[in-house]
C-alpha cells in the first residue's frame, strides 16, 4: 500500500517538514555529486553498527565512529526511489505531528526517533558492516505519532496486489498496522534467516523507531495552540 494523502488537514505551516525533505533532497543531490566517491562518503558517515560498537579500537574514537554517524546517516539515502518514498511519507504524514506538537519539539521529537531506531537497528545487527542510512528510522517515528495523534483519519491509498491495482480508503489505523506487520514478518524472517540486511532494508530500525514514536508522542505535550481540524469529507484531504 502506498499513501496518496490524508484527510486531516494541518492548522499550521509545516515548516521544519519542508526544512528537513529540503536538507534530505540537498544531501542526496550532494551524493550522487560525488559519482564514484560516493560510496567513501557513505562509509564514512553512515552507521556501520560494527564499528558503532568497536569505536573504541578504532581512528576518530567515540566521535568519528558513533556520534557522528547517529546523525549524519538519518539525511543520507541510496537510491532516487529511497529518498523520493521517504520524503513522500514525511511530507504526508509529517505536517500533522508537527501541527501537534509545535515546531521546536517537532524537530527533537524527529531527531530522537531517527537516532533511536538507529541504535535498534544496531542492536539487532551489531556485527553488520554494512552502513545504515535513511531518513526511514525517523519518519517511522512519525508513523507511530501519527496512529497515537489521528487514528481515524483516512488514508487514501494506491493498493496493488498482484495484478490487482485499485485506490482506496482505509482508516489511517488499518494502514499504519497493516505496515507495522509488514515490517514485522520480514524483519522476523531477515533474523531467521541469519542476514544482516534484507535487500537493504532496515526493518528493525523502522519497527523500532515506530515505538519510539508512539512513546514519546505520550510524552511531548501538545503545543498550546493545537486544535484538531475536523476531516469529515473529502474536500479536506491535504
Amino acid at each position: 500500500m502506498f499513501p496518496i494523502r490524508d484527510s486531516t488537514p494541518s492548522g499550521s505551516v509545516p515548516i521544519v517538514t519542508m526544512g528537513l525533505i529540503a536538507i534530505n533532497v540537498i544531501i542526496w543531490f550532494y551524493e550522487i555529486s560525488l559519482g564514484r566517491y560516493a560510496d567513501r562518503f557513505v562509509m564514512e558517515y553512515g552507521l556501520i553498527p560494527a564499528r558503532f560498537v568497536n569505536y573504541y579500537g578504532l581512528e576518530g574514537g567515540f566521535l568519528d565512529n558513533a556520534v557522528v554517524p547517529l546523525f549524519s546517516s538519518i539525511f543520507m539515502h541510496g537510491g532516487w526511489m529511497h529518498v523520493i518514498g521517504n520524503m513522500w511519507f514525511l511530507w504526508i504524514f509529517g505536517d500533522n505531528v508537527e501541527d501537534r506538537l509545535g515546531h521546536f519539539r517537532y524537530l527533537v521529537f524527529y531527531l530522537l526517533s531517527g537516532i533511536g531506531a538507529s541504535l535498534v537497528n544496531v542492536m539487532f545487527h551489531p556485527d553488520s558492516r554494512i552502513p545504515t542510512i535513511g531518513a526511514s528510522g525517523a519518519i517511522s517515528g512519525i508513523l507511530g505519532a501519527y496512529l497515537v495523534s489521528f487514528p481515524h483519519s483516512r488514508v487514501y491509498t494506491l493498493f496493488i496486489l498482484f495484478i490487482f491495482i485499485r485506490f482506496i480508503e482505509v482508516p489511517a489505523y488499518v494502514f499504519l498496522v497493516v505496515w507495522f506487520v509488514f515490517q514485522f514478518l520480514a524483519g522476523t524472517s531477515e533474523l531467521a534467516s541469519h542476514a544482516t540486511d534484507s535487500a537493504g532494508v532496515a526493518y528493525w530500525a523502522h519497527m523500532g523507531g515506530f515505538a519510539i514514536g508512539v512513546i514519546l508522542i505520550w510524552l511531548f505535550p501538545k503545543r498550546s495552540k493545537f486544535r484538531q481540524l475536523p476531516s469529515d469529507d473529502g474536500s479536506d484531504w491535504s
